[in-house]
C-alpha cells in the first residue's frame, strides 16, 4: 500500500532562483522562477518539490489552490516521508 502525505505550500513565482524553504509551523515555503501564467508556476512548484522530496514529479498533485499562493499538495510513493529538514 502506498503512503502519501499532505503538505501546505505557499508558492512565490519570479524567484531568483528555485528553492524550498521548511517553516517552523511546518509548512513550506517554494520560491519559483517561472511567473504565475498559464500553470507555469504550479508546474514549477510540483517539480521543485519533488526534487526536493527526491520522489517522482507524478508523485507530487496540487489537491487544492491552484488558482492561489497557498496550496495544498499530496506527495504519493514509497519515498514520500518525513521532509527533508
Amino acid at each position: 500500500m502506498s503512503q502519501s502525505i499532505t503538505l501546505s505550500v505557499r508558492v512565490t513565482p519570479r524567484a531568483k532562483q528555485n528553492r524550498v524553504q521548511p517553516l517552523e509551523d511546518g509548512s513550506l515555503k517554494v520560491y519559483v522562477t517561472a511567473p504565475p501564467e498559464d500553470g507555469r508556476a504550479n508546474e514549477a512548484a510540483v517539480q521543485v518539490i519533488a526534487e526536493w522530496l527526491g520522489v517522482k514529479r507524478r508523485d507530487v498533485e496540487i489537491v487544492r489552490g491552484a488558482t492561489n499562493r497557498n496550496k495544498v499538495v499530496r506527495v504519493a510513493g514509497t519515498g514520500a516521508g518525513t521532509p527533508p529538514a
